[in-house]
């Protein structure tokens, strides 16, 4: 386990892998669970090793392998993404739950309704079974006994960059409806509201720009409003800030504009002001030809 594992625990594997080479055909399967919590060092330790054939490593991690697996770890790798089981998977599971499992055989359960229960797993099989058990053992509902977010939102990591760039991309889109969606999505998974309002005030300027000027004074509004109300009435003009700008007309003439003269400027490097746009503010100055005409 990479929670509870060093570098040292890595290099002993490593070696009683080596060793057991020389008696045996078979390269040596190395599992690390949770890979993803190895710091660089720790995955630079592993390279060796993968690369000679050593070991075959396989390692497990809930978070997206190109922000936290090192590239010539990665590189090195064959990667497999595991999705959330289908409606269909999940309701096989608890059906042969119900008809192979010792305990809950006996207790000749019926099952009458499966949306709360697939709705809490999120594609989950191990949190399916845990939840079936739950309600087994209660009296209450799947609801009732859970009593929390169902909904998967990871602050760090993928999906809250993929929820905030299908917001951004609803509203270039003018589709308030489905900025809306994704605005909700991101408050009921706990989003920072100061990072959501950065976001409207950005695309305000790029998407939007001088098709609509009032765009950004509203977007700064909502920003300024945000931190001095919180939550929850924040969401209100989070979600004023964000229908106005999708319904807006769009331009992103500024936003193009600058990054033209960016090239431009990391291309041709220090050029001379020219004299007729100098500033003279000696009489030296002029006689040179600065700020002529």
């Amino acid at each position: 386990s990479a929670v509870t594992s060093g570098v040292k625990d890595v290099r002993d594997v490593i070696d009683k892998a080596k060793n057991a080479g020389f008696f045996n055909n078979f390269t040596p399967i190395l599992f690390i669970d949770e890979i993803h919590r190895f710091s660089k060092s720790q995955q630079d330790s592993l390279l060796a090793a993968v690369e000679k054939g050593i070991v075959t490593l396989i390692g497990a991690t809930t978070e997206n392998p190109s922000f936290e697996v090192i590239r010539p770890l990665l590189s090195r790798c064959q990667l497999y993404v595991l999705k959330p089981l289908e409606k269909e998977d999940l309701l096989g599971l608890l059906q042969r739950a119900l008809r192979e499992d010792v305990e809950l055989k006996i207790k000749n359960i019926e099952l009458k309704e499966t949306n709360a229960i697939l709705r809490y797993s999120g594609g989950d099989a191990r949190k399916l079974l845990n939840i079936l058990e739950l309600v087994v053992d209660s009296v209450n509902t799947v609801v009732g006994c859970l009593q929390q977010n169902p909904l998967a939102y990871d602050k760090d990591g993928e999906m809250h960059y993929d929820i905030i760039s299908a917001f951004i991309k609803s509203i270039r889109g003018s589709d308030p409806d489905a900025a809306l969606y994704w605005l909700a999505r991101m408050i009921e998974g706990g989003e920072d509201p100061k990072f959501i309002a950065r976001r409207l005030v950005i695309s305000a300027s790029e998407d939007i720009g001088l098709a609509n000027p009032n765009a950004l004074l509203l977007a700064n509004a909502a920003f300024d409003a945000v931190n001095k109300i919180g939550w929850p009435e924040g969401r209100i003009p989070l979600a004023e800030a964000t229908v106005y700008l999708a319904t807006s007309p769009k331009s992103n003439s500024a936003y193009n504009g600058i990054n033209h003269a960016l090239e431009v400027v990391a291309r041709t490097g220090n050029l001379p002001v020219p004299l007729h746009l100098r500033n003279a503010p000696t009489k030296l100055m002029a006689d040179l030809g600065y700020s002529d005409g």
